[in-house]
């Protein structure tokens, strides 16, 4: 004869992580560069006459400065 046992529920430790999101944006320019066989990409920002880029950086570092971006019809319309 089978005893009743406890069902034990266990809880995820931790959940999946997501990476801090770029907003897509209409006046930035992604270029990609190869240092010693490495690629990464280097960040500028065309804002406001597309004329004069803005370095930004990488990606790391380029996504507090256009999360703080106070020009919000730059970034595209789908963009939540």
């Amino acid at each position: 004869m089978a005893l009743p046992q406890r069902i034990i529920e266990f809880e995820p430790v931790a959940g999946p992580q997501q990476e801090p999101r770029i907003r897509r944006c209409t006046f930035r320019r992604l270029s990609r560069i190869e240092i010693a066989n490495e690629s990464s990409y280097e960040v500028s920002c065309l804002y406001p006459d597309r004329r004069l880029p803005l370095p930004l950086g990488d990606l790391e570092s380029s996504t507090a400065v256009c999360a703080v971006c106070a020009a919000d019809h730059i970034f595209r319309p789908d963009e939540d």
